[in-house]
This record gives structure tokens, C-alpha cells and sequence, in this order.
């Protein structure tokens, strides 16, 4: 998992509460367990003007011109900001494997769900929850063409382009995951030598159970 220390990005302002994971990335791509190439279809019932389906050209399918994601000033977005309850429904991973694929490495909310915000942490994507009255601040403030956040996890804050900061709160795991790059499997990795130990000394206390290994 790449690691998270700051970042400075374009803010999308998706401007629509209680966003569920089947509008993130509809049930028809969940095939693949792979977290990479979800990114096109992001949000694919609202991005085209057809029903897409896995396999697709999507480069020849018709664009929604009405869909935030689709309009020039927004390209290159890094930041995304929502309204609240984002991520809600059923608990795919392939959520936040989507947002990250198109190029999403920070999520501005009020709230989200909490199967979904969790999985943003095992995958590289800071959550940052802010009152509505700072998130309704910051929609505003993104209209403005070329609108952008620096995000620094380390000091907790994000600076807005008049010089502004805004605090926000995390848990000291997840910040230390997500600054060292540690998904659940390095997690488990950082502990190989304790695991082996274990397994050495199990080995010699009951040697029967290893026989045919």
C-alpha cells in the first residue's frame, strides 16, 4: 500500500448525501477481485448515459455533460468532497479500490458509513471527517475553478488557499498505517519473526501434529 503523508489536490464537490457503495461502483464490476481497473466505471450509472457493463469500451461510451466527474475544471481531481453518510450499503471493498484507481486519495465528509470508511484505510485513502457547518464552507469554496486542498496527515490539517487551516481528528493506528504504508498484510508480515518463533516452540511442544508435515 502506497504510503500517505500530504498531498495537494483539486476538490471535486459531489454534491449528493448517502451515497452508496453500488452507486460508487455498480454490482455488474464486481467480478474481479484484482484492486485495479475499477477507475472507469466510478460512479458509472451517474458518469454515462448507457448502462455499462464489464468489458466495455468506455472510451466510445456516451458521458452524462450533467455529471460533476465529467466536467473539464474537475480532471485531475485528488480530493473528493461529499456529503454525508458516503459509502453506505453493502460493504464491497471494491468501493474505495475505485475511488483510488481513478485517482482519489482523500474523501471530505461529514460522516460515512463505517464498513466503508475502515476499508479506506486498509487501502491507502484518508477519510477525514468535518462538522457540516466546515464541509458546507468548503463546498462553496470549491466553485471556484482550480480549487485545491493541501492535506498533511502528519500535523492533521488541512490548509485551504487563503492560508486557512482546518484541524482534523484521526486514530493513531490508522495514522500510523497509513503514513508507514501498512495494509492488514504488511501488518501481519511485521510480525514474522514472533509468528515463527510461536510456530517453533508450538513444533516442539506437540511434535504429533507436525508428523505428516
Amino acid at each position: 500500500m502506497e504510503k500517505f503523508t500530504s498531498m495537494s489536490g483539486i476538490v471535486l464537490p459531489l454534491d449528493r448525501a448517502n451515497v452508496d457503495t453500488d452507486a460508487i461502483i455498480p454490482k455488474q464490476f464486481l467480478k474481479s477481485i484484482k484492486r485495479s481497473g475499477f477507475g472507469p466505471n466510478l460512479f458509472d450509472q451517474w458518469r454515462y448515459l448507457d448502462h455499462g457493463e464489464p468489458g466495455m469500451d468506455n472510451s466510445k461510451r456516451q458521458l452524462n455533460p450533467d455529471f460533476i466527474l465529467n466536467q473539464a475544471r474537475y480532471q485531475g481531481a485528488s480530493i473528493l468532497l461529499a456529503r454525508d453518510n458516503f459509502g453506505c450499503g453493502s460493504s464491497r471493498e471494491h468501493a474505495p479500490w475505485a475511488l483510488l484507481d481513478y485517482g482519489f486519495r482523500v474523501i471530505i465528509a461529514p460522516g460515512f458509513a463505517d464498513i466503508f470508511y475502515n476499508n479506506c484505510f486498509k487501502n491507502g485513502i484518508l477519510p477525514i471527517k468535518l462538522p457540516e457547518q466546515v464541509v458546507q464552507k468548503l463546498f462553496q469554496q470549491s466553485q471556484e475553478t482550480g480549487y485545491q486542498l493541501q492535506v498533511d496527515l502528519q500535523q492533521q490539517r488541512i490548509m485551504l488557499p487563503g492560508g486557512e487551516t482546518i484541524s482534523f481528528e484521526i486514530d493513531g493506528f490508522r495514522k500510523h498505517c497509513l503514513l508507514n504504508g501498512l495494509d492488514d498484510i504488511a501488518l501481519t508480515l511485521d510480525h514474522v519473526k514472533q509468528i515463527k518463533e510461536y510456530e517453533n516452540k508450538h513444533r516442539q511442544q506437540a511434535p504429533w501434529l507436525f508428523e505428516n508435515n
